[in-house]
């Protein structure tokens, strides 16, 4: 077993945490609180922006589903009337200057992330600087920016913040990296704005998310059917996710005989990757499937989902949104 995985184990398993991780999760805790404490006490400066800011984030490393509901609040926002756009890193992708993304962008230069919302229709910028690639969609004309990824990313100044939380996994051990998952101590979720549990059962103040799906497409677009077509079937399934065990775990759901392909987070697909010794179908998540359009086979499949929430979540968005006292 590779060291991540054993990390993963002791995380949210009962296997103890190596001994050298404390002295690092200690390091890294004092490290994390004296840029906190600089951002807060001034001498590391914000840069705030002339529309409000809404960041998305999580307290541990890996997939909470943040894209997903990048992708439905950017949806929500728009049908109230505003022009959301999204500002991302880029993880994954070669891109260091800030650049707004074309219709079509490549997920080697911009990330994968980035290009999934993109292809949701919303405007999207990535950059190594993001409050410079948050300027871009500004002088596109966005009236509101939806910041992925970026609760611990204190240089671009924000109006509200939402955390997203793994119903399932919670918080793990509770540590601090390495010694556990968490990128932020859990005292940090006091000061969020609100909190989004995806799957499992929600905590008392948390807004409960379901991503639903139930379909698969060709990579070529030219085909749909129900993912329960797959029901009895041996498959191949691909995952290059923070936590691959929930897409699996999907699909064994609906009767998926698969057989488990995971791969690092972000993982540049080459076409070896998926040369597999048979004709099983593949299957793989959509923020794969970006990055296997250009090599792909008739019978490999992707699987999207649609992030859930309550209308009274998005409404609390749209409300703290308008009390920013912003044009």
């Amino acid at each position: 077993m590779a060291l991540a995985d054993d990390l993963v184990e002791a995380w949210y398993g009962k296997r103890p945490c190596p001994w050298w991780t404390r002295p690092l999760a200690g390091l890294y805790g004092a490290l994390t609180a004296l840029r906190r404490a600089l951002y807060r006490l001034g001498v590391l400066r914000r840069v705030r922006l002339p529309v409000p800011v809404i960041v998305i984030g999580n307290l541990t490393a890996g997939g909470t589903g943040k894209t997903p509901l990048a992708i439905a609040l950017a949806a929500a926002l728009r049908e109230r009337g505003l022009r959301p756009g999204v500002v991302s890193r880029g993880h994954g992708g070669r891109q260091r200057e800030p650049m707004l993304l074309d219709a079509v962008p490549d997920p080697a230069e911009v990330g994968d992330e980035p290009c999934l919302i993109r292809a949701s229709g919303v405007p999207v910028a990535v950059g190594r600087d993001r409050p410079a690639a948050a300027q871009r969609l500004v002088a596109d004309g966005c009236d509101v920016l939806i910041a992925d990824d970026g609760l611990q990313h204190y240089r671009l100044a924000r109006d509200l913040e939402i955390c997203v939380i793994d119903g399932v996994r919670r918080f793990g051990n509770a540590r601090l990296l390495p010694a556990g998952p968490l990128r932020e101590p859990l005292r940090r979720l006091v000061r969020v704005d609100l909190r989004v549990c995806n799957g499992g059962t929600p905590q008392p103040g948390e807004y409960p998310m379901h991503l639903a799906g139930g379909e698969a497409a060709s990579l070529d677009g030219e085909h749909r059917q129900p993912l329960s077509a797959f029901a009895g079937q041996r498959v191949h399934a691909v995952a290059a996710i923070g936590n691959p065990a929930r897409f699996f775990a999907s699909l064994r759901d609906v009767g998926i005989d698969a057989i488990e392909h995971a791969f690092p987070d972000h993982h540049a697909f080459v076409a070896s990757d998926l040369a597999f010794s048979d004709e099983l179908s593949v299957l793989m998540t959509d923020k794969d499937a970006v990055k296997c359009r250009a090599f792909a086979q008739p019978h490999w499949w992707r699987v999207p989902v649609r992030a859930e929430l309550p209308t009274a979540f998005f409404d609390a968005v749209l409300a703290r949104v308008g009390a920013s006292g912003r044009d």
